[in-house]
């Protein structure tokens, strides 16, 4: 016996659409990891670049900072050290008013020296040399120049008893 099947359109229909849809999600699922990573790869090619920039940007930056903040610690080591130093500028200090006021003694006491000297009796002596004896002009040049070297040695003697007198009254106070 035979049986005979007899097809029903509307059946065949169904079907055929059911199979379709199933090949279709079937190509779907089977395409789909290659989609993600395609879509990964454009992703990761267009966001890269930018944020590798960036990062050089952030580490550059970061080594600018560092740097920037030992010069700022240095510098403030360099205040505070500079506190402890007020006791030796005050010292600094006492000492260039002492300088300035010999300083001072100096240039009165050379003031005082050059008033001696032009009134020195070595000097007036030698000024009288030319007068007495113009006829030896040699033996008054002569006279003359032993006479400035005596006046010289003078306020030498006079200049270095008054130096030792001045450290010896400096000392004392």
């Amino acid at each position: 016996m035979s049986v005979l099947h007899q097809t029903d359109p509307e059946l065949e229909v169904k079907v055929k659409k059911a199979t379709e849809r199933i090949s279709e999600n079937m190509h779907i699922v089977a395409n789909e990891p290659s989609l993600a990573f395609y879509r990964l790869q454009e992703h990761v090619r267009k966001a890269l670049p930018p944020m590798v920039e960036k990062r050089v940007e952030v580490t550059k930056l970061h080594h600018e900072l560092q740097g920037r903040c030992y010069d700022v610690e240095y510098a403030v080591s360099a205040v505070k050290s500079m506190e402890g130093a007020e006791k030796n500028f005050d010292n600094i200090q006492e000492l260039l008013k002492n300088a300035v006021f010999l300083k001072q003694q100096i240039k009165y006491e050379e003031a005082r020296k050059n008033k001696k000297e032009s009134s020195s009796v070595y000097k007036r002596l030698s000024a009288h040399i030319t007068l007495d004896l113009p006829d030896l002009p040699e033996l008054s040049d002569a006279l003359r120049e032993t006479a400035n070297r005596v006046e010289s040695m003078m306020a030498h003697a006079r200049h270095s008893a008054g130096a030792e007198l001045q450290r010896s009254q400096t000392i004392h106070h």
